[in-house]
């Protein structure tokens, strides 16, 4: 038996927008929010871009985009399209020409840069070349490829010149029949990008792809796609998602599905873990048994989420959300479930019981794990917590505070 993973009822609305299908996936118009991410492979290395298409998508993303930067890669592509587990997108820069080799190739979309392919015609005659293969192209526009006549009329990469990019090269697409596009603006600075894809919202129903291009390597590149795509998701905005993080691409999708999952937007699929920051109550090392519990769960693959804590006064309460949780305290640890204390075990012992648990709660489900209780533990577990109080001293100073409110309630 497996617990149910569904979101929560989210608490902002999708942008309404049209929707189209990428090799079978649907993008906007409702569907789920998709993750991309990018091979840094060579692509005529078929064999490798392939071992790594397949980590991407073990690492969760749903569509992955490839460079086509010659024509050895675009043979490659004739390989790897028909071996690949999820849709490609080709990269397209500069020339043309190798959008139609790509297509040839067969892929589920293409990737336009206006800044780089600034022929009308050469756009027109790929957008032809695609709508006859039903196949979508996405409007990339970076800030750090402008055409130089728009960064010179705007005076820079402004949000104003990279939706009047997109709008332009949108026309030109739809000229020649092409109808499934997508759209991207993306800027390393995140409150650019930000109001870019605000300004690009109000003028399209297209869907978006949103990204903060350039972010950089972890842990920096991760906080700058985290502040610009979940600001714009969380307002409805968006559509399509990619971590542009130097480092490994694994790392891209990984952080991309996360933040779905963290947004109520995809179904956990994985571990959840909660954790206190510690404190001085706390009297075990937090940190250490939580990088342990991590490690542990993630090997056994299960779908949870799981609380570590490092005291009993208020763990199993402001956890009680959590699938399963443990608590620490005077020598013991306090396992529970959906916050009611399970059972009680040896501090020693903690993890170990906590991964066990892990495993029955999966195969048996939150109602038989809670039927099975130790008899008596949630009175040992309320005085420990009691213990920990009159050893330590209420640090929220509960009762102090409860008596003033009432003092204030009562009063003329």
């Amino acid at each position: 038996m497996t617990l149910p993973t569904s979101p929560p009822e989210m608490t902002f609305a999708r942008r309404p927008t049209r929707r189209l299908s990428l090799g079978g996936i649907p993008v906007g118009g409702g569907a789920p929010v998709t993750v991309q991410s990018m091979t840094t492979t060579r692509t005529a290395d078929v064999e490798a871009t392939l071992a790594q298409v397949y980590a991407l998508k073990g690492a969760g993303a749903d569509i992955v985009r490839i460079t086509c930067n010659d024509v050895e890669a675009a043979q490659g592509l004739a390989e790897i399209v028909p071996r690949s587990p999820v849709p490609i997108v080709a990269d397209i820069h500069f020339q043309y020409r190798l959008a139609l080799a790509a297509l040839e190739a067969g892929v589920a979309g293409l990737r336009l840069n206006p800044g780089n392919i600034r022929n009308p015609a050469h756009v027109r005659a790929v957008a032809a070349a695609a709508a006859e293969r039903g196949v979508p192209i996405r409007v990339g526009v970076n800030a750090g490829s402008l055409d130089p006549e728009l960064l010179a009329r705007y005076g820079g990469p402004v949000p104003e010149a990279l939706v009047e990019s997109a709008l332009y090269e949108i026309g030109l697409l739809e000229e020649a029949g092409c109808t499934d596009v997508k759209v991207s603006v993306k800027h390393a600075h995140v409150p650019s990008m930000v109001a870019a894809y605000r300004l690009l919202a109000e003028r399209t129903d297209r869907p978006l792809h949103l990204g903060v291009t350039e972010a950089g390597p972890p842990p920096g590149g991760l906080i700058k796609s985290v502040a610009g795509i979940a600001t714009l998701l969380m307002e409805g905005i968006g559509d399509t998602i990619r971590f542009s993080l130097t480092a490994d691409p694994v790392e891209e999708a990984e952080a991309g599905r996360r933040l779905l999952e963290v947004l109520g937007l995809r179904e956990r699929r994985g571990l959840d873990l909660i954790a206190c920051p510690s404190c001085g109550r706390a009297e075990v090392d937090v940190i250490a048994i939580t990088r342990e519990v991590e490690r542990r769960l993630q090997a056994e693959g299960l779908s949870l989420q799981v609380a570590v804590m490092g005291c009993v006064v208020n763990g199993p309460g402001e956890a009680r959300q959590a699938d399963l949780g443990i608590a620490a305290g005077k020598g013991k640890g306090h396992l529970f479930v959906k916050g009611r204390v399970v059972r009680v075990v040896p501090e020693a012992e903690m993890v170990d019981a906590l991964v066990e648990e892990g495993r029955r709660l999966a195969a048996e489900g939150v109602e038989a794990r809670l039927a099975a209780a130790d008899a008596g533990v949630a009175d040992l577990a309320a005085q420990a917590a009691a213990d920990l109080r009159e050893a330590q001293g209420d640090a929220n100073r509960t009762a102090e505070r409860r008596a003033r409110v009432a003092d204030a309630a009562s009063g003329d």
